[in-house]
């Protein structure tokens, strides 16, 4: 359903209003550009999905006049449901999928409230269940298949912490076809709320994963990188199926062009093997 005005407190437009916090993204660098993907000829819109406990805030993009499309759940990063993440939502429904992004914060805040990347972590991301976001990214998939996409065709895509989410999930639904993940964690400590990390579930994905990675993430080693391959390798037929690709000299969020993180030849290869990865496992 779309969002009424009344309802939008908190939600996407006052984030686009406010923009990301000045910790979250650098001071953009002289590569870096504008987002700005046309909503021309695409039905856009702010929605909530249904859950178990109320509904979620979330941001969808299709083509316009079409339905049963292939869907592409769009996971975000630490920053949260953004210009940005609405951008990447674009740009898939310009390459044909219907695009959704669901807020997987809005029960615990909003990013851009937060002073520092510190009180970030601590106040909001070390919060969140990873049970109850996986669960929402099923809801997610429910109401994309009766809102003009098909859930017999459908991926995942995750960034950054979205990433990491997004190796989850590929091993947590049996209908995706596929995940695409961008510099998404592998490793971490365990917890009650974030009890399994992607190096432990590599070996039983349920479908095949194309992970995008840069070779000078300061976050995420190569050396772990390299782990993931061994476990897919090792694994069952939809791990043994998957792709990791290392881009040299790319630092961690290489694929935003907003950044001073930026990598163009990056961000562009990586766009065209994900278009393709998409396209060969999802359908259109």
């Amino acid at each position: 359903m779309p969002v009424a005005a009344g309802d939008r407190r908190g939600f996407l437009s006052c984030a686009m209003a406010a923009g990301i916090a000045a910790f979250a993204v650098p001071a953009r660098a002289p590569h870096a550009q504008a987002v700005a993907t046309s909503g021309e000829g695409l039905r856009t819109a702010e929605v909530r999905i249904p859950t178990r406990d109320g509904s979620l805030p979330a941001y969808m993009a299709a083509p316009a006049g079409r339905s049963g499309l292939g869907t592409i759940l769009v996971v975000h990063e630490i920053w949260g449901l953004n210009e940005s993440i609405a951008d990447v939502c674009r740009r898939h429904a310009r390459a044909g999928w219907l695009a959704i992004a669901p807020d997987l914060f809005a029960r615990q805040g909003s990013p851009p409230a937060f002073q520092s990347l510190a009180h970030l972590m601590d106040g909001l991301v070390s919060r969140i269940d990873d049970r109850q976001v996986l669960a929402d990214l099923d809801a997610t998939a429910r109401y994309a298949n009766v809102n003009g996409g098909d859930i017999d065709h459908l991926g995942v895509t995750g960034f950054g912490w979205g990433g990491r989410i997004a190796w989850l999930y590929c091993a947590h639904n049996p209908l995706l076809r596929t995940g695409v993940v961008w510099c998404g964690d592998l490793t971490g400590p365990a917890s009650p709320l974030q009890p399994l990390q992607p190096l432990e579930i590599a070996a039983r994905l349920a479908c095949p994963v194309l992970g995008l990675y840069g070779a000078d993430d300061a976050g995420i080693p190569v050396a772990a990188v390299e782990e993931m391959r061994t476990r897919l390798a090792g694994g069952n037929a939809s791990a043994r199926s998957s792709e990791i690709v290392i881009y040299p000299g790319a630092p961690h969020a290489f694929y935003a062009p907003e950044r001073p993180s930026y990598r163009k030849a990056a961000a562009e290869d990586g766009w065209k093997r994900s278009v393709n990865w998409l396209r060969q496992h999802v359908g259109v």
